[in-house]
């Protein structure tokens, strides 16, 4: 959530910012109820002072009013009307003021000088590529062709099980999907710092709240039929990050590392990666999150985005990196940049992890701060990337990694986690 003094002090200023999100700031609906507010706030402000001061001379008015044999009647009626007039100030004040949250909660967070103008995705701008493409001798399969021979890669039957848009893995793909998992929390661990956490799989609707998620994107999620408001987690993102929900932390950064399957309804998504398993409404991926100082945020950023890089490049996958456009930024990124793995089946690069700096956005949601150096709560400021998405890791091993007879050479990294296995055949 913006900053409501930013919006009070340079309205303008953040209303031009978020058209590179193409979003248009109703400015004169925030005017007026903000000017509803001030007047309302002091009204009730007023109307509770009168009504402290007559309750402390209450008393003494009663006492002497009875000394003179005059009715008290009068003097109660007055105290029960300021009491009314007072409480009804403060429900009309809380009225303004949430629909003041309610729109303030669907602004986006204002995005970084440094992020270009753009509508979609196609006007993304490349920042820099590693690896070259393989150049290969035979006729190329993608994966689900592949994963389909080895007898390893089954959307039948879980479709029977479940419905679309589910996979099913067996044998040596499936024991490669979890040594993909192994293989990139040993490394974010060993190498690059991060904690490892394990968190719930169900979240409530304050910790969606928190993220970003909700109110504006309960569509893309999967509500549990429960009256408690239960969600299963779109991501890592949503328990991480809210582990610092209403709390105050002495020490940053905190560096933390989670993996879990990750649960989507793609609503907004019909008829796009139908094929295969780019678009799926359950996967997994390995999560990094970061609680940074405020100052400190941008250049964490650009480390984060290596952290993710690694992976891919301890794997040799081929791979592009990106810096989302306006139109293409997240609700509550200030910046982010995308990863795009090479898939030889597709010609083209493909996202694998996106990184994304929120600043305070989220924080100023979840209420998460740290001690400032006077000892004073200021609010930090929350990161998080891929690293990376397990099953589009998978598959881009396998496409990158397949053999004239449709088998998939195991990458070298791997074999430890895969029993010294070289070939899946």
């Amino acid at each position: 959530m913006l900053d409501p003094k930013l919006l009070r002090s340079d309205l303008n200023t953040v209303a031009e910012s978020l058209k590179i999100k193409r979003y248009d700031l109703d400015t004169e609906a925030f005017l007026s109820l903000e000017r509803q507010r001030k007047d309302l706030q002091l009204a009730a402000e007023r109307l509770q002072q009168e009504r402290n001061t007559y309750a402390k001379s209450m008393g003494k008015l009663i006492g002497e009013a009875k000394a003179k044999g005059e009715d008290v009647e009068p003097l109660k009626a007055a105290g029960e009307r300021i009491k009314t007039d007072s409480a009804a100030a403060d429900a009309a004040l809380a009225k303004v003021q949430e629909a003041l949250d309610g729109l303030l909660h669907g602004i986006p967070n204002v995005p970084h000088s440094s992020v270009p103008a753009g509508n979609d995705e196609d006007d993304n701008v490349e920042v820099r590529r590693w690896g070259e493409p393989r150049a290969f001798e035979f006729e190329v399969k993608d994966h689900v062709d592949l994963g389909d021979a080895l007898n390893g890669l089954d959307f039948e039957t879980a479709t029977k099980i479940t419905g679309s848009r589910f996979s099913q893995m067996r044998g040596g793909l499936a024991t490669m999907h979890r040594a993909l998992t192994q293989f990139m929390l040993n490394t974010h661990i060993q190498e690059h710092g991060y904690e490892e956490v394990y968190v719930p799989y169900i979240v409530n609707r304050e910790s969606l709240f928190g993220t970003g998620q909700l109110p504006k994107f309960e569509e893309d999620l999967f509500k549990l039929d429960d009256e408690r408001e239960f969600f299963l987690i779109p991501t890592a993102e949503v328990p991480i990050t809210n582990i610092y929900r209403n709390e105050i932390v002495d020490t940053l950064p905190i560096k933390l590392v989670s993996h879990t399957p990750c649960f989507r309804s793609e609503a907004g998504s019909y008829g796009r990666d139908t094929r295969g398993m780019i678009r799926q409404h359950q996967f997994e991926k390995v999560e990094m999150v970061q609680f940074v100082h405020p100052d400190d945020s941008w250049d964490t950023l650009e480390v984060l985005v290596g952290h993710a890089e690694a992976i891919l490049q301890k794997l040799a996958l081929p791979y592009r990196t990106v810096i989302l456009c306006g139109g293409d930024l997240g609700f509550t990124a200030a910046k982010t940049y995308d990863i795009e793995v090479w898939l030889p089946s597709q010609e083209k690069y493909r996202e694998i992890s996106s990184c994304s700096n929120f600043t305070d956005f989220q924080a100023r949601r979840m209420k998460a701060r740290f001690r400032n150096a006077e000892g004073k709560p200021e609010l930090l400021h929350t990161l998080n990337g891929s690293g990376l998405a397990v099953g589009r890791t998978l598959l881009a091993v396998m496409e990158n990694y397949q053999q004239a007879d449709g088998s998939i050479a195991v990458p070298e990294v791997l074999q430890p986690f895969m029993n010294g296995q070289t070939i899946i055949s």
